[in-house]
């Protein structure tokens, strides 16, 4: 088994005003050599962003681009046609493919907007571009695994274009998980949203994550009420 650690201080920090982003990887004009993804995951970011403010048009190729809310809304709009609003418990996808123009604005006047932005690299190049966009029983995460994302829509979750799995869990203190690697070769890079756990013999807080790889089972205890996400990319 291998480890990487990735205390929550030690992200890389904007703040522009209208958007406050933290990044675990190299993203925009935070460039660390070290930091340049987890496998085929090349961005995290916590973002915030205030009232009625936004990410304006703008394009991706080749990407898959999934947005989890964690408070707020968002509304998103595409070159696809595609006109939503977002929120706790959905998943938004896109397979940005041979290329798609979108916008993610928060969609309150008075409350700001918390998502987290993960980028993760394509498996099938230049295919026609994807919306997905579905919500989640708050209680199919409690104390176990809720895979919302997958290449092969397994327990109802998104399609992926790529051998990747997004879960979700929600922990009771003391309540123990393991998680079971979906795939041989891949690895999982686990952010715990809030609460206090330990992974695999590492403590974690709210905000840090652990990138685990050459294993095929992950153990997690919660020290307290603790809210997990998981990533199992390819590692190469």
């Amino acid at each position: 088994m291998q480890k990487i650690l990735y205390r929550s201080h030690t992200r890389g920090y904007a703040d522009h005003g209208w958007l406050r982003s933290y990044h675990t990887f190299s993203f925009a004009d935070y460039h660390n050599p070290e930091r340049m993804g987890f496998g085929l995951l090349r961005v995290f970011n916590d973002d915030v962003i205030e009232p009625a403010q936004g990410f304006g048009m703008h394009s991706h190729r080749n990407m898959e681009i999934v947005s989890v809310p964690i408070s707020g809304e968002l509304r998103h709009e595409d070159s696809m046609g595609n006109r939503y609003v977002i929120k706790k418990n959905e998943i938004q996808k896109m397979s940005a493919g041979s290329g798609v123009m979108h916008s993610e604005y928060n969609n309150s006047e008075t409350e700001p907007a918390n998502f987290l932005q993960i980028w993760i690299l394509a498996k099938d190049m230049n295919i026609e571009p994807f919306y997905g966009q579905k919500s989640f029983e708050e209680s199919e995460k409690a104390n176990r695994l809720q895979i919302v994302a997958s290449p092969d829509e397994r327990e109802g979750s998104i399609w992926m274009n790529q051998n990747s799995f997004l879960s979700l869990a929600n922990l009771d203190a003391g309540m123990p998980l393991e998680y079971k690697m979906m795939r041989p070769g891949n690895g999982v890079f686990a952010f715990v949203i809030s609460g206090e756990s330990e992974i695999d013999g590492e403590r974690v807080g709210p905000r840090d994550a652990i990138g685990i790889l050459e294993t095929e089972t992950i153990r997690i205890t919660a020290k307290e009420d603790s809210e997990f996400l998981f990533i199992e990319v390819p590692m190469k």
